[in-house]
């Protein structure tokens, strides 16, 4: 049986030191004169398209297609700066994830997705920056959908056209740090590990009801034994 292992990226993978919500706030003010336009919006686990969504909303907004398109392509731009700044708060891969990404690569019944609230674009400006992007093949991203428990299917319909045989004996996993991960991988039937290594305690993502929770993902062999059989 072929697992399907979907990461989350912000606080799961990687922490960028406020890359992304500081060029969120740049583009805001800078496409459409709001300033702090975050302050106050709840970002951890959710995707990019219903954050700007919920900024726009606080300043008496509407982001339709066209103020979603206006957006995201300088977005992406001020991100590729930002990134490459010290930014505030850890900037750094999380604990154990380039032992475990080079296990789970070398296997040949393993399929690693992404499943993120970030633009696909995004998406791979943080993960480029720390020379992860290649570890995945494909995902879903926050410029697919607004609704982030929509997102599992959308990557497993990627990872079929990417080459893993259809039906349904496939073990889909999502690794995520918010309950918006869990919530998602109970959507579409998933299991759900979560790693304490975001902005939400161990016994926070306990209470979302995950399958298995890590204060980090450094004791490889035991997140690879509860991948394997569920314990």
């Amino acid at each position: 049986m072929t697992k399907i292992v979907l990461f989350d990226i912000d606080g799961t993978l990687v922490l960028t030191g406020g890359a992304g919500l500081r060029a969120m706030n740049r583009v805001c003010r800078d496409v459409l004169g709001i300033d702090n336009a975050l302050d106050g919006v709840s970002v951890a686990g959710r995707t990019d398209w219903i954050i700007l969504s919920d900024a726009l909303s606080k300043a008496g907004r509407t982001l339709d297609a066209a103020a979603l398109d206006a957006l995201r392509t300088p977005y992406v731009r001020l991100l590729a700066e930002e990134i490459q700044a010290a930014g505030q708060g850890p900037k750094a891969v999380m604990p154990g994830i380039g032992a475990l990404l080079d296990h789970l690569d070398a296997r040949d019944d393993v399929f690693l997705g992404l499943v993120t609230g970030n633009f696909r674009e995004a998406a791979r400006i943080k993960l480029e920056y720390f020379d992860l992007w290649g570890y995945f093949t494909c995902g879903a991203f926050g410029d697919d959908a607004a609704d982030r428990n929509a997102l599992v299917p959308m990557a497993l319909a990627r990872a079929q056209e990417h080459g893993l045989p259809g039906g349904a004996n496939h073990d889909v996993i999502v690794v995520g740090d918010t309950p918006h991960d869990i919530a998602c991988a109970r959507a579409a039937g998933a299991r759900a590990i979560a790693v304490a290594t975001g902005t939400f305690s161990a016994d926070a993502l306990r209470a979302c009801g995950a399958d298995a929770v890590f204060d980090d993902l450094s004791d490889t062999g035991r997140v690879l034994q509860i991948f394997h059989d569920g314990r």
